[in-house]
């Protein structure tokens, strides 16, 4: 299990700095490449922390280049979310943002290159046959039979793909490299397939469009990157990205650098599963605050320096396979929220309570801290009266040996308040508790009188001055830790269906009139955030980012 550690490993990081110091790199050049066929996850946050955070280190630059390969699945809309999250994050990228696409009138010479060099070919085997000629990892491929044409011919047959003469999956255009390597990814792999699809960016101008391996390297190649960082899926494609590079006249040599990507417990990273999720409308969109994409715990109320911090912690290793404890993204959360988000009281679970003895236009203002530890935060005003709310799960008419909340005959002081005892219990015809009547010590209000202790303390709202407010209470979107792990069960099987909880609560005046995104921690109960989409209008809504309790920090200290 991953532990946390204020210098936890990061090798490129490590790599990077003795190669400056041995003047091998000057300026470091990093780039983040997303796709921009969804919203990007927690595992992008640690691809973006880490390539923006090695160039910040260091002095350098780090490009936002999209990877628009694929027209059919691309759209406008995760562009923009793309650019919003890593802007969110605190990141900012040099110079202009970067299109794979600018460069495709480049990379079409660069193919017409590799056939004039005689290193490409343009191959009328269907997707089917490529794969079976293509071999297994155990067997060689077997050449094309179209392998072996002329220069010339594949010149014009590349001319008239790109013209669109020809139907999708007709042809395509492949690297001549070695069809027995044991390296399945040199095994002539596809440059340009066919597509008669209209692109966000260059329009109808291309019926042909380049692959991704095909177009990655030189895409760095051509902005000068320095260092190229990726997860180890793609370390077996290296050998075809420095193919490229070393048969093509490209200004640059990149050097692609592989690492562990994050596999988070709970928690599911695939975006096509991710996709599944919303157009099922298992989720409320991209965004959901169940989902591990950046928009998501940003509308759950995570917070940017939270995430960075968590990407931090876990390191950057080449040890693949290992699970991180969601506990620790959890206690990176609660670390910044706990310095840095104001306190107000809320009742979940509200119960009416008549203190008695307080008369009816009784009108008390308690003045108590925005924040225990930080007087830039203010002051708020909770006003006292004679009717109030408590949460329904601090009363019970039975209480076990060691309940110190309120119960018949028992006193409990009220937080920043008085103490007060539970004389009498309303109940309905069916035997429902309703309400409480209570009376109140005076002579509390900031202190223990000697002589008598009261260990409870609950939380608790005017009923008259109570601000109406939607809850809405988030727990994991899986019931196990793994999934997506098991290929012969599907994941939506491990779908925790008590995902999502929403109450009716109150809330004390200070939660009136809050700004979309405000952070809260509501006492005794957890954080939580406003809904940045919902509160608005008159709207009160609030999502609970996360709960009060850190096993991570426990973990932590037997550890």
């Amino acid at each position: 299990m991953t532990t946390e550690s204020t210098s936890a490993p990061n090798f490129i990081r490590n790599q990077i700095l003795e190669e400056i110091e041995a003047g091998t790199v000057e300026t470091v050049v990093t780039r983040f490449p997303p796709e921009p066929n969804g919203f990007l996850h927690i595992g992008h946050a640690k691809s973006i922390c880490l390539n923006f955070g090695l160039a910040e280190q260091f002095g350098g630059d780090c490009h936002l280049r999209f990877d628009d390969t694929n027209p059919a699945k691309e759209e406008q809309v995760y562009i923009d979310a793309i650019k919003a999250d890593v802007e969110w994050l605190g990141f900012h990228w040099a110079g202009k943002v970067r299109f794979a696409s600018d460069y495709f009138d480049q990379l079409y010479a660069w193919a017409q290159h590799l056939v004039r060099e005689g290193r490409a070919y343009v191959d009328d085997l269907s997707a089917d046959e490529i794969r079976e000629y293509r071999g297994t990892l155990t067997e060689p491929g077997r050449p094309s039979p179209y392998r072996d044409r002329s220069v010339e011919e594949n010149l014009d047959l590349l001319e008239r793909m790109r013209e669109g003469e020809f139907a999708e999956g007709e042809k395509v255009l492949r690297a001549k490299i070695d069809m027995a390597s044991p390296n399945i990814n040199l095994r002539d792999p596809t440059l340009y397939r066919i597509r008669h699809a209209s692109h966000h960016q260059t329009g109808d101008k291309w019926r042909i469009y380049p692959s991704y391996d095909f177009t990655h390297g030189q895409s760095d190649a051509i902005e000068g990157v320095t260092h190229s960082i990726c997860t180890l899926e793609f370390e077996d494609h290296r050998p075809l990205y420095d193919w490229f590079l070393a048969n093509l006249p490209v200004p640059a040599r990149p050097r692609q650098i592989e690492f562990a990507r994050l596999n988070l417990n709970y928690t599911v990273t695939s975006k096509r599963k991710l996709k599944l999720l919303v157009d099922q409308g298992i989720v409320d969109g991209w965004d959901d605050p169940r989902m591990p994409t950046i928009s998501g715990m940003r509308r759950r109320g995570y917070t940017p320096g939270s995430i960075r911090r968590f990407c931090e912690m876990i390191g950057v290793t080449r040890a693949d396979g290992g699970m991180v404890d969601i506990a620790m993204l959890y206690h990176a959360i609660r670390s910044d929220l706990e310095d840095n988000a104001p306190r107000a009281m809320c009742v979940l679970n509200p119960l009416k309570v008549v203190l008695t003895n307080v008369p009816e236009d009784h009108d008390e203002v308690f003045e108590v801290p925005g924040h225990p530890a930080r007087e830039d935060m203010g002051v708020r005003r909770l006003p006292f009266t004679r009717e109030i709310w408590i949460d329904a799960d601090d009363f019970l008419e039975e209480p076990p040996k060691k309940f110190f909340r309120l119960a018949p005959g028992q006193e409990v002081r009220l937080r920043n308040g008085y103490v007060i005892r539970c004389d009498e219990v309303i109940k309905s015809t069916a035997g429902k508790v309703e309400e409480l009547r209570c009376s109140v010590d005076f002579d509390t209000l900031g202190k223990n009188p000697e002589g008598r202790k009261v260990k409870g303390v609950i939380h608790w709202v005017s009923a008259a001055h109570a601000v109406p407010l939607e809850v809405r209470l988030y727990d994991n979107l899986f019931q196990v830790e793994a999934p997506d792990r098991d290929r012969d069960v599907d994941f939506l099987d491990h779908l925790n269906r008590e995902s999502l909880r929403v109450v009716q609560a109150f809330g004390e005046p200070s939660l009136a009139d809050v700004e979309p995104e405000a952070r809260f921690q509501f006492e005794r109960v957890g954080y939580f955030c406003a809904d940045r989409h919902a509160t608005s209008d008159g709207r009160r809504v609030f999502n609970r980012t996360v709960s009060l309790k850190d096993t991570w920090a426990k973990i932590q200290k037997k550890g």
